[in-house]
């Protein structure tokens, strides 16, 4: 902790700005809201195009965008021990306290996360999605969660469904992973000024358009609804692979008066799409929490949801309509939801997930996991060793002998370029009560 009793967090996940997703702007809303609490909060992620270096957003959030370029789905190449040394700079230059690492999905948090427990750092885990258990893909992801959680302070997750399948998957504690769900910027996300007319039902859908997000279904049912439906009309906003299949399924139907494909909507627009709808179509396979739904309930729409993940824990049943991931089930939810419209008021909709979702709350529950990973005993690596070993007969071993090498490597940079030689930071307090920028010295650098 800092000498003012505030923490002083790294945030790290290949995901943030400024690709757009659900993760992204967890990162971003959830630092905002710890800065405004006190809080340092820095974010490192890899380098976008030629995003590369310190780079500083709204409120002086300061993010590390280091030079490592992404291999696969935003994800970069996984090293083990080649960010170690970037690493170890960062948390020494910022005085932090408490590293937390996001999505299970993330090398550069997988790796953030060991080198922080390998030099003594409290680390948190936030997981933002959930995995199977059968397919090869994931059953080695999980067995990375499980060597990454083997030794992690505390773990958060978005809904009870998740923390059931991380609890499953990592063999961690339930007593050490905390639920906390997403949040939405009500005030960005507001309804439309003029209530819209029933005379002609938009039905919108903004999503990445892959298998996951049950792009497959669309095909299959948007051609259902306009044969029942003379007076609704679909706006499909996104992009994807699966992008194709909708195009030929407009073109077969001769749909091309009745959906709009917009492509890649970016986040600074999607409430300007969401406000000229009726009904949000979410027709996710998986999904942990969806903030997409929060997002239009927060902007008046009437939401009809695959029933998958914990997608059933985000809204209240009087304003979502729930059904299985079957074309059949969906084609009949829609219709429900259409029957429904005239009792839904936009206005009254928006402050009553206002009031349900503030990413000030979300902040001060974390702050509270905060507190909790820092009261963790320290423990030297003989007496952490056990607890990698445990992960199975053959992984558990491997286990040990990364961890032992990553242990030797932090100790010779130690030798090589010792802590009192890394510069330190000066802290910048942009949210002074004058409004100027003031230089905020800790008592260290004095």
């Amino acid at each position: 902790m800092s000498h003012r009793g505030k923490h002083r967090i790294l945030m790290v996940s290949d995901f943030f700005y400024p690709n757009f997703g659900g993760v992204e702007n967890h990162i971003y809303y959830l630092s905002q809201c710890l800065m405004k609490l006190g809080h340092k909060v820095i974010v490192m992620t890899h380098a976008y195009g030629n995003r590369s270096g310190v780079r500083y957003m709204t409120g002086g959030l300061k993010v590390y965008c280091i030079p490592w370029k992404p291999f696969l789905m935003q994800n970069t190449l996984p090293t083990f021990y080649g960010t170690l040394p970037i690493i170890r700079t960062i948390l020494i230059r910022e005085r932090i306290s408490l590293v937390h690492g996001h999505q299970a999905f993330s090398t550069l948090c997988h790796e953030a996360l060991m080198h922080a427990r390998t030099m003594g750092y409290k680390v948190v885990f936030t997981d933002h999605s959930l995995y199977g258990f059968a397919d090869v893909g994931s059953i080695h992801m999980n067995k990375v969660l499980q060597f990454t959680l083997a030794d992690v302070s505390q773990a958060i997750c978005v809904s009870h469904t998740s923390k059931e399948n991380t609890v499953l998957r990592s063999g961690l504690p339930p007593e050490r992973v905390f639920v906390i769900p997403n949040a939405v910027d009500t005030a960005m996300f507001k309804p439309a000024p003029v209530r819209l007319s029933n005379h002609e039902i938009v039905i919108v859908v903004i999503s990445r358009l892959v298998y996951r997000k049950g792009a497959d279904l669309l095909v299959e049912v948007i051609p259902e609804i306009c044969r029942l439906h003379q007076n609704v009309r679909f706006i499909v906003g996104g992009d994807g692979p699966k992008r194709v299949r909708l195009e030929e399924m407009r073109e077969k139907h001769s749909l091309q008066d009745r959906v709009d494909m917009l492509g890649a909507v970016p986040h600074a627009k999607v409430q300007s799409v969401l406000v000229t709808g009726h009904i949000f179509l979410n027709s996710s396979l998986t999904e942990a929490f969806c903030i997409a739904i929060l997002e239009a309930a927060s902007c008046g729409l009437l939401t009809v949801s695959t029933r998958v993940g914990g997608v059933p824990e985000v809204l209240p049943d009087d304003i979502i309509v729930l059904a299985e991931p079957d074309p059949n089930d969906m084609v009949m939810a829609i219709t429900k939801a259409i029957d429904l419209l005239p009792q839904i008021d936009p206005e009254e909709m928006h402050n009553r997930i206002k009031k349900l979702y503030s990413w000030h709350d979300v902040a001060k529950r974390t702050e509270i996991v905060y507190d909790r990973a820092l009261k963790c005993s320290n423990q030297s690596l003989i007496d952490r060793l056990p607890r990698y070993l445990s992960c199975g007969a053959w992984a558990g071993k491997l286990f040990c002998m990364v961890m032992i090498i990553d242990f030797l490597l932090w100790r010779l940079l130690q030798m090589w370029q010792p802590d009192r030689n890394v510069e330190v930071v000066p802290d910048i307090n942009l949210r002074s009560p004058h409004g100027e920028e003031k230089w905020d010295f800790g008592a260290d650098e004095i």
